[in-house]
């Protein structure tokens, strides 16, 4: 196998954007734009001052639409399930797709080939993509095996893309499973905990389950500890375009790395960030976020308790986000104060409630009663009938919030129950994943 030097992100640049201009024009065009905007918003001008009471704040992150300069590199680990259910039709497109992205990717990025049944086997190490044909014909010769070591393969597929150090690629394992864990390590949360540790090491796993019989809880499980996306895909012949659809996404990606903190102030406490799970200091919360590509946006609600204090106006918190600006290299920070005016006349808290707050509450709400609703499908206490009848409400409430993709696999999901194909559990699961991060293009 030829031998590949791995070269620093950005050396060879020739992104014809930047072409032609001097090192003080590529500085000032870099400094002239932010990848992110922040916007805080209360849930309402007012909050009574002579008594306990909740409320929220909406913390909305937008990103540029038009970005200069390059895209970053790719570090990308493709892990495949080659067990026996693979065999045949699902594993050519497999192959297919693995081709696609190759296609795809360029000489600044990486690949590694990882492929797994009970054993683990290292296809390609990880390498630049320079001579395409090579690569192609290591994936025509993954066959299929026996049983299924999901645990293994992601410790070795992410070993892979740490093999390769470097602070300016984007790190990403997309793993593609068909079935439960058979061999190895198999419970829930050893698994979600590797992928948790590998997360700490900057490295994402995105999830694609295919097919009837894999644990759909277990991969959005895994999508959520990593920050990487999860994908339900029902027919072998998808399987290219949502690899191609995941990748184009980590061409675009603008900002990473994210990581939101709320400090509070006096007489506040954080009830609950809507969808996900902080870790919490003394006077303050952090969560991390999801990479944001070009044109995104992304929404985080939080639910706040506020103790009795004399009437006026107090900033009840202040939201600092931190992250690496994917087109500069640089550490960014933003940050901004929200504040509401207390006062003991319950009149102006009835009419100061802000729409928009009350939009993204309903959204959240939804998600929660879409897990609701799952769960009672999975434990048999509810009736196909009466999950049909929740998850038309459901549908109801994502498309008055113009969230019509989520709607459209809410109404997947109401066709599969009526045809009793057992597909709406696994489509579900996305759409609360979905709805939870809070992430939609602008």
């Amino acid at each position: 196998m030829e031998q590949t030097r791995i070269i620093p992100p950005g050396e060879g640049d020739s992104d014809n954007r930047t072409q032609g201009m001097t090192d003080a024009g590529k500085t000032a065009m870099v400094g002239a734009y932010r990848a992110l905007e922040m916007e805080c918003t209360a849930g309402n001008r007012y909050a009574l001052s002579d008594e306990s009471s909740r409320d929220h704040v909406l913390i909305q992150l937008r990103s540029a639409p038009n970005v200069m300069g390059r895209r970053l590199p790719i570090n990308l680990a493709l892990v495949v399930d080659r067990s026996g259910s693979m065999e045949g039709e699902p594993l050519d497109y497999v192959k297919r797709a693995c081709g696609h992205v190759v296609d795809l990717l360029d000489q600044n990025d990486v690949l590694s080939i990882v492929t797994f049944e009970e054993q683990v086997d290292v296809l390609m190490p990880a390498r630049r993509v320079v001579n395409k044909t090579l690569v192609k014909e290591h994936i025509n010769r993954i066959e299929a095996g026996n049983t299924t070591n999901l645990y293994d393969g992601i410790v070795v597929g992410c070993n892979q893309v740490a093999s390769v150090t470097s602070a300016g690629y984007v790190n990403r394992v997309l793993l593609l499973t068909d079935g439960e864990p058979t061999a190895g390590i198999k419970d829930f949360s050893s698994i979600v905990g590797q992928v948790a540790e590998q997360k700490s090491r900057g490295i994402t796993v995105t999830a694609l389950g295919f097919g009837p019989e894999y644990n759909e809880e277990l991969m959005a499980g895994i999508a959520r500890q990593s920050g990487g996306n999860y994908y339900y895909i029902s027919r072998p012949d998808l399987i290219p375009e949502v690899f191609r659809r995941e990748l184009e996404s980590l061409m675009t990606i603008t900002a990473r790395n994210m990581r939101l903190r709320l400090n509070l102030s006096r007489w506040v406490q954080l009830r609950q960030i809507y969808g996900r799970q902080p870790s919490f200091a003394e006077r303050h919360a952090e969560v991390g976020l999801v990479d944001m590509e070009r044109g995104s946006a992304m929404s985080a609600l939080c639910e706040l308790e506020f103790a009795p204090r004399p009437a006026g106006v107090y900033r009840v918190l202040k939201a600092e986000l931190f992250y690496d600006d994917a087109v500069s290299g640089r550490n960014e920070a933003l940050a901004e104060d929200v504040e509401f005016e207390f006062t003991p006349e319950g009149e102006l808290v009835t009419s100061g409630e802000n729409p928009v707050v009350k939009q993204e509450l309903e959204i959240a709400e939804a998600s929660r009663n879409l897990e609701k609703t799952v769960m009672g499908m999975k434990t048999q206490q509810i009736s196909a009938m009466a999950a049909t009848s929740e998850l038309e409400k459901t549908l109801s409430i994502l498309l008055d919030q113009g969230r019509t993709a989520e709607a459209e696999e809410v109404r997947q999901a109401i066709d599969s129950i009526k045809q009793g194909s057992g597909e709406a559990e696994k489509t579900l699961i996305g759409t609360i994943y979905t709805l939870d991060q809070g992430k939609r293009k602008d």
